[in-house]
């Protein structure tokens, strides 16, 4: 089984993962952190901001997912990768509206 394929499944499954919080949090018309908040993913970014985040990673997700998951070890890598992706966006996001820093201070701890 090629390498790539596997990366390429666990990404795109990372990427379908982190569209649902900022999908939901944009349709909701709520503020939430994104990359383009300063600072970087802990910041609020508006809820449009936050649709326009949420769509790019399903589209790039789908894309990577797309490109087909054929084999046992990609759907284990797929779904190991959806699953990493929630715990750490549950930390991250949990621990910023607690108002945290998330996993940017994990380096300070």
């Amino acid at each position: 089984m090629p390498v790539l394929a596997v990366v390429r499944a666990a990404f795109g499954a990372a990427l379908l993962v982190n569209a649902v919080p900022h999908g939901v949090a944009g349709i909701q018309g709520r503020p939430f952190p994104t990359p383009f908040a300063d600072p970087p993913g802990v910041g609020m970014s508006a809820p449009v901001v936050n649709v326009a985040w949420s769509t790019a990673n399903a589209v790039a997700g789908g894309l990577l997912v797309a490109r087909g998951i054929r084999t046992p070890g990609q759907w284990v890598a797929a779904a190991l990768a959806a699953t990493c992706m929630a715990l750490v966006l549950a930390f991250h996001f949990g621990d910023v509206m607690r108002g945290g820093t998330g996993v940017r201070g994990l380096r300070s701890r």
